[in-house]
């Protein structure tokens, strides 16, 4: 599979794979923000499998932090802004220079 056509839930499939835990290790490390609690091995297989997304930016920094890949990689596979930044997006013109600058750096 090419990086170009890399989902959320493939890149955590992979990622997962190659630190060699199952689906039910790795669910029992992501922890929920409401209550504590680990998510259930049957929402990280919706995830992999594109049927459910994180729900949160907590979920995708868990993530992050767990299978070793980049935090703002993670966001942007999930298609959703860090809350920093979707916070300080309050200049529509600044938004929208700033997502030509990021297309024009991701066809190069």
């Amino acid at each position: 599979m090419s990086p170009s056509s890399m989902t959320f839930g493939q890149a955590i499939s992979t990622a997962r794979k190659s630190l060699g835990l199952s689906q039910k290790m790795l669910a029992g490390l992501v922890m929920k923000e409401e209550g504590g609690g680990s998510i259930s091995p049957q929402y990280l297989n919706d995830i992999e499998h594109d049927r459910r997304s994180p729900s949160s930016g907590h979920l995708i920094r868990q993530f992050s932090s767990i299978v070793n890949l980049p935090e703002d990689y993670l966001f942007a596979l999930a298609g959703r802004l860090p809350d920093d930044l979707r916070l300080n997006a309050t200049d529509p013109e600044k938004v929208v220079k700033a997502f030509a600058d990021l297309r024009r750096a991701l066809k190069q």
